[in-house]
């Protein structure tokens, strides 16, 4: 009897105790593995879209309006995030089948690689290549990232670690800004005009040098092996795509896990990471009026568009670790549902009311704590849907599908745009045109509310069981 009361001693102290000292040393080597390879999967993203409209510029012929620069820059978009969503696809269910960690090393450096070559890109057409091509390292990343996470940490630990891999995904988010106002300041001074796109593009290779600490010191998790080697022994699929669909639970979970997806991927890449473009031609305007030189204008352009990418991820940071604490308290279904009310408030309110520089500090924060705090919800909940054989799986499949939506966004508010223009002359007339279309794309976060009711609440329960679930 004393020996049980001093076990129960213990488990009640290991309970008490903050999750982070919960963790070994090897625990946070993963933990800081698959944050690195998200973070700088983060910075290449957007990376790209701050270079986005300079390199279009660059590539088109001279005396291009800017109405077909925003068309080409959104069919850039398109493309770079249908290979997203194709890479997440692939690659999740790789990682199920091969490991996570020699997938992620493969697609952190397939990312590196082709953002590189992006910077050498001659014409409209080979730099869509290199997107699409750098979009499916990019996709492969979130899913692999969080099963390492969810298979490697112990299960106490899982849902705080998770959302703070989320989380700092914002660093390299503002991490791309800073290098923005860097770069916008040396083309407005030592730079040649018109070549800081390339700059963007070759800092964000870096992170190939992050695939040699992968290969040589990160292991597959012990939870994933053995499920593997009892798979190799029962038969059951790893990374199969029929197999989860081929049984209602993990069918229900992953259909209503996508639609949940959908909602905020779509939200942030059809709508919320377009604000860079309301943000320069409301700069754009107002440097005009000052009689700015026009030599200075894309630098000084560029500048501004990095200030508001960092405004809006220091709201992520804080929007992610907000709804991880909130998530773990009162349950990820409530917090998803709040979520994505604000989520549309606040992009209403920065592409309707945004016309001054300080609207920047204050809305942009706004719209970013409220649409990415969304992500770290995807993070937690998504490996909670899923068995071990099909966490990579489900996972990239729930994140990543909607992208193939999210690919038409750009499409669509070009053409909502193009309706709402209709008969526009003047620069002010299309810019609220502009503002329009972004206001009502971002009716799409609703449809988030129609998959929760549906999906199951897992605040407090264990990860599915693969050797019982898969059976």
């Amino acid at each position: 009897m004393q020996s049980k009361s001093v076990t129960d001693d213990v488990n009640v102290l290991a309970e008490n105790l903050p999750w982070w000292k919960t963790l070994n040393r090897y625990h946070w080597f993963v933990f800081a593995v698959a944050s690195l390879a998200w973070m700088f999967d983060c910075l290449d993203q957007q990376l790209f879209i701050i270079a986005r409209n300079p390199a279009i510029s660059a590539l088109l012929p001279e005396g291009t309006s800017p109405e077909i620069m925003k068309k080409w820059g959104g069919y850039a978009t398109a493309i770079f995030v249908a290979g997203w969503a194709t890479g997440g696809l692939i690659f999740g269910a790789v990682g199920d089948k091969i490991g996570r960690a020699r997938t992620l090393a493969l697609t952190v450096l397939l990312y590196s690689i082709c953002t590189g070559l992006s910077a050498f890109s001659r014409n409209v057409v080979d730099f869509a290549i290199y997107r699409f091509v750098t979009g499916l390292g990019v996709g492969g990343v979130f899913g692999l990232a969080v099963a390492l996470v969810a298979d490697g940490l112990p299960d106490r630990a899982r849902p705080h670690a998770l959302g703070l891999l989320q989380a700092l995904s914002a660093v390299g988010n503002v991490t791309a800004g800073l290098i923005a106002v860097g770069v916008g300041y040396l083309e407005t001074t030592s730079m040649q005009p018109g070549t800081a796109w390339k700059y963007l593009f070759w800092i964000g290779a870096a992170p190939a040098f992050l695939c040699v600490f992968i290969q040589i010191r990160l292991k597959e998790p012990e939870k994933w092996v053995k499920a593997r080697e009892e798979g190799r022994r029962t038969g059951v699929r790893f990374g199969s795509y029929a197999s989860m669909f081929g049984e209602a639970r993990w069918r229900k979970n992953a259909l209503l896990g996508m639609l949940l997806c959908l909602a905020g991927v779509v939200g942030l890449w059809g709508v919320g990471f377009f604000s860079p473009e309301l943000v320069g031609d409301v700069i754009g305007k107002i440097l005009k009026s000052q009689n700015v030189p026009a030599a200075q204008v894309p630098g000084k352009r560029l500048m501004w568009t990095g200030i508001n990418m960092i405004m809006q991820n220091i709201g992520a940071f804080l929007g992610m670790l907000t709804f991880t604490k909130l998530a773990h308290h009162y349950g990820r279904k409530p917090i998803f549902a709040i979520g994505y009310v604000c989520a549309f408030i606040s992009t209403v309110a920065v592409f309707k009311f945004l016309n001054q520089p300080w609207h920047i500090f204050v809305l942009i924060p706004i719209m970013g704590f409220c649409q990415l705090g969304l992500f770290a919800g995807f993070a937690i909940y998504l490996p909670e849907l899923f068995p071990t054989r099909l966490r990579s799986t489900g996972t990239s499949f729930c994140y990543n599908v909607g992208r193939f939506i999210a690919a038409s966004g750009p499409f669509t508010l070009g053409l909502l745009q193009a309706h709402l223009a209709a008969g526009a002359i003047t620069a002010d007339a299309k810019l609220e045109a502009f503002r329009n279309a972004c206001c009502w794309v971002s009716l799409v976060f609703f449809v988030g509310l129609i998959a929760l009711p549906f999906l199951p609440e897992t605040k407090g329960q264990p990860l599915p069981e693969d050797s019982a679930d898969a059976r």
